[in-house]
């Protein structure tokens, strides 16, 4: 059965701030049957559970809930494998972001990133999803103080983001979130995220580099390619995202463009963790943010882009996704 899987660099990073907090991993890696040597195998990869379990025992061990935040201190481009270095070659951070939303997959295929225009800025969204566990909030904490720290790190400059967002509660002590990213803290949010200022990301990069930038794009897609190839679920939404335009895809015509039966192509979508119906269903919603983000194109398009004959099944759907109309949401953009 396939399952989400983390690079060795980013577990290795993982390890380094549980270690800088107190923590024993390599006791933890005995106990959760994890190869502690394996870290510095930059092919290696780790179970997604295995590394949501390893945050669950290191807060127990540690009594530190905010231990996610030391991530912040062990920036080293490795950590986001060939992704971290396509990003400091980047001609701004606006550039790098999109290529580290483009390559996220390499360096853990249970976050997806999108990365958008606001109103006053850019903003870069986080979605953590477990395997078969809930994903641990200190994942998400982690990976947004470093995100950030590496931003500063790449710019020389104390980079202020206008806003930090978390799901959840507040933790019972708001210091250490307040020193590590030292910018207004928003919980209860719909989603995680970290908002900056325009000017911070379309500052050219002291690393930035584009002979470099284009060879690691070629080494980073390369990697890509044959690491999703054996991914149906990857491949299924290609498909789909270039049917929708001619209407709802039907499973049988996905199926054949994969020269699979249905029933293979379900039972395999089911070992990756969804189902046709829910891969279809999140397709659209993750086009239709794309879509609204282009003022050329109307509501009534977008539907028909989705594949949606009737727009009011698009306005039902999104209302669904996102809790407010699609002309709501484009207004807040």
């Amino acid at each position: 059965m396939s399952e989400r899987t983390t690079s060795s660099n980013w577990a290795l990073g993982i390890v380094q701030a549980l270690e800088m907090g107190g923590v024993d991993c390599r006791a933890i890696f005995a106990e959760l049957g994890l190869d502690y040597e394996a870290l510095n195998d930059p092919d290696a990869r780790f179970p997604q559970d295995a590394m949501t379990r390893l945050w669950h025992r290191a807060v127990e061990v540690s009594g530190n809930p905010a231990i996610g935040l030391n991530m912040a201190r062990v920036v080293r481009p490795a950590s986001f494998h060939v992704v971290g270095y396509a990003l400091m070659s980047s001609r701004t951070l606006k550039e790098g972001f999109a290529r580290l939303v483009r390559y996220q997959r390499i360096i853990g295929e249970g976050a997806d990133l999108s990365f958008r225009p606001t109103a006053k800025g850019y903003e870069l969204i986080l979605a953590i999803h477990g395997d078969r566990l809930p994903p641990a909030r200190q994942s998400a904490e982690a990976s947004l103080a470093y995100a950030l720290a590496f931003c500063r790190w790449m710019t020389g400059r104390q980079i202020r983001p206008q806003e930090i967002l978390f799901q959840g509660d507040p933790p019972a002590d708001i210091g250490p979130f307040q020193q590590v990213f030292q910018a207004p803290l928003t919980f209860n949010a719909s989603h995680y995220g970290v908002r900056f200022e325009r000017a911070d990301l379309e500052m050219p990069l002291p690393t930035a580099n584009e002979s470099l930038a284009q060879l690691h794009d070629a080494f980073a897609g390369d990697y890509l390619a044959r690491f999703s190839g054996s991914r149906v679920t990857h491949q299924a939404r290609q498909v789909l995202c270039r049917l929708l335009p001619q209407g709802e895809p039907k499973r049988e015509v996905v199926a054949q463009s994969l020269h699979l039966s249905q029933r293979t192509l379900q039972r395999r979508l089911q070992d990756e963790g969804t189902s046709f119906q829910h891969l279809l269903d999140e397709t659209r919603r993750e086009l239709a943010e794309q879509y609204l983000a282009q003022p050329s194109l109307t509501l009534l398009e977008i539907a028909y882009l989705l594949g949606f004959a009737d727009p009011s099944n698009f306005f039902r759907a999104f209302r669904r996704w996102f809790d407010c109309t699609p002309g709501e949401y484009r207004a807040r953009l």
